[in-house]
């Protein structure tokens, strides 16, 4: 993975649900409840806020529209510049890291104004190639929800932050609100990862049954950034099902934190063995033992080990094991019929390393 990517990688997208019904003191309220979460899990994490210049946005003609529902519950909570500074701020001041998704051209504008450090495209935009351009002039980390979209659409969109050098991830996500477990297809991470190595691979998620299980399965199989909805019960507020109270986030990022650690270190190279495994390893290994009377002297060959030795545990501190007899080994000791074999009795390239002595003497009972 890239450096610039870095920046993706074990982040936490918490999206203020519903624009936090437009109430900026709730929304306040709401940043400091879940920062708190995310401080006691100790995770990365960002608040993500939306844009949406209503000016701009909404058609002249429909600003006033209550029949048309996206347009509805937009304006309704509209909010003034300085509201939205008094959220980042607060982001900001909690320790996380203050985000949005603009929807339009001037929201953009507004996230650069306020210096906000990754932008995030919706799954609805995907294809908005005014609005990519103009968020790719801003130069800022991108991260793509993929929701919906067709291949020649995902290609090309990561194809065209690649070409700039600008640092994207490509969250998996499917855009039905709730999702059924049934719908999550998270074998969509493992085709993401193998047709866009380069970039980091997230998970925006929408289900409700648990918060468990596809945060597991979903760092098992190579996600690395992960975004929910968050919201707050409210008397007389009907919450969607699918948005993250914070005591079910604080689930979630425990579901992170064990399949971290289930996962264990990179996928990429071979493991390092614990010593804790080896010493329990080295406790089944059979030892070498003498089947009669072995005199100074006497060579060991393959073909005859048969007949002077047998293997057998327990294996003891300084015996030679099933792993270093070999041809050629000289006896520089009389060893008596039943006698454990050492590595001292020998006289052989590896029993004059210091370093491998140390080790067969520090294994066995």
């Amino acid at each position: 993975m890239s450096k610039p990517n870095q920046i993706f990688d074990g982040l936490f997208v918490l999206e203020l649900a519903n624009n936090h019904l437009g109430d900026v003191n709730r929304g306040l309220k709401m940043i400091e409840e879940f920062s708190q979460v995310v401080r006691f899990n100790n995770v990365k994490a960002s608040i993500k806020l939306q844009f949406r210049d209503i000016d701009s946005f909404v058609h002249p003609e429909y600003k006033e529209s209550k029949d048309v529902k996206y347009i509805k519950k937009t304006t309704e909570k509209k909010l003034t510049k300085g509201e939205y500074k008094a959220l980042v701020d607060k982001i900001v001041q909690t320790g996380c890291i203050p985000m949005s998704t603009p929807f339009d051209e001037a929201s953009v504008d507004l996230c650069q104004e306020f210096n906000l450090p990754i932008i995030k495209i919706a799954s609805s935009d995907i294809n908005d190639w005014p609005l990519i351009e103009r968020i790719a002039k801003t130069k800022k980390p991108v991260i793509l929800s993929n929701g919906g979209s067709s291949q020649k659409d995902q290609d090309d969109v990561v194809s065209f932050f690649l070409n700039r050098d600008i640092p994207i991830a490509l969250n998996h996500c499917v855009s039905l609100y709730p999702s059924e477990d049934s719908e999550l297809e998270l074998n969509q991470i493992d085709f993401l990862k193998n047709r866009y190595p380069d970039i980091v691979i997230g998970q925006s998620t929408h289900e409700y049954h648990d918060w468990t299980n596809s945060m597991m399965i979903a760092y098992a199989k190579g996600a690395r950034t992960f975004e929910r909805h968050i919201d707050s019960p409210k008397e007389g507020y009907d919450m969607q099902i699918y948005n993250s109270t914070s005591d079910k986030i604080d689930i979630w990022f425990k579901a992170y934190h064990k399949a971290v650690e289930m996962c264990g270190g990179s996928s990429n190279q071979k493991r390092v063995v614990s010593d804790r495994e080896v010493k329990y390893l080295d406790a089944l290994v059979r030892g070498v033992y003498a089947k009669k009377d072995i005199p100074a002297g006497f060579v060991v060959t393959q073909a005859e080990f048969d007949e002077y030795f047998y293997l057998a545990v327990p294996l003891h501190k300084g015996q030679l094991s099933v792993r270093e007899v070999k041809n050629g080994e000289v006896f520089i000791s009389e060893v008596k019929k039943d006698q454990k074999i050492l590595i001292d009795y020998i006289d052989s390239p590896y029993a004059k390393i210091e370093s491998l002595k140390k080790l067969i003497y520090s294994r066995g009972i």
